[in-house]
């Protein structure tokens, strides 16, 4: 089993939208997938107890529980730091950090980004790390600050993902962009090719 840890320390840098999306299009694929949502408002949680059966499977997995899915996806709390991330990153084979384009968000994941880095397991090469712009806007001043500081980190920036009411409407029905009809998502899919590929890598 191959697990992702989606992590930043700050409220609202769209941990949960990226982790329910990296299930969908991993399970769309046809691949064991299951969520462990450590989470304390629980969301991804809820968005799996909305998923129709008709849809590809995701299980939901409880901390500490074992399972034979071919990829598991974490989506961490808010805050995660200390001896909590170090658990999380023995776990992890992929961490992909989502960052929202605010300046708190900027700061907030500046400092992340360097204590992850000093992480031992990130240091020995066992947890490969990736960002991800989220609600990106490439013609606001806010896009362009978060894009100048990605390019300043020195890791692969995986995606800037556009501000768009697909995602927001696909929660409402359990699914992830991956269930929407192609020619809804056909704009947001391409984002999240290179997002996959390097999941593969």
């Amino acid at each position: 089993m191959r697990a992702i840890l989606v992590a930043n320390p700050k409220g609202g840098s769209g941990k949960t939208t990226l982790s329910i999306n990296l299930a969908g299009g991993l399970a769309s694929q046809g691949k064991r997938v299951a969520m462990l949502d450590l989470d304390r408002q629980k969301s991804a949680t809820a968005w799996l107890a909305m998923r129709d059966m008709a849809l590809p499977d995701i299980d939901l997995l409880q901390d500490g529980q074992k399972t034979d899915a071919d990829w598991l996806v974490i989506d961490s709390p808010a805050g995660l730091h200390g001896k909590n991330l170090e658990r999380a990153l023995k776990l992890a084979h992929k961490v992909i950090v989502p960052i929202a384009p605010s300046l708190f968000d900027i700061r907030a994941s500046g400092d992340f980004l360097s204590a992850l880095q000093a992480e031992k397991s990130v240091r020995k090469g066992h947890a490969f790390v990736g960002v991800v712009g989220m609600r990106v806007d490439a013609r606001t001043r806010a896009g362009v600050t978060l894009e100048q500081f990605m390019e300043q980190q020195g890791l692969p920036v995986l995606a800037y993902l556009r501000n768009t009411q697909n995602y927001v409407n696909a929660v409402f029905e359990g699914k992830s962009l991956f269930d929407l009809p192609h020619h809804v998502a056909e704009r947001d899919l391409e984002q999240w090719a290179d997002v996959m590929r390097w999941l593969d890598a």
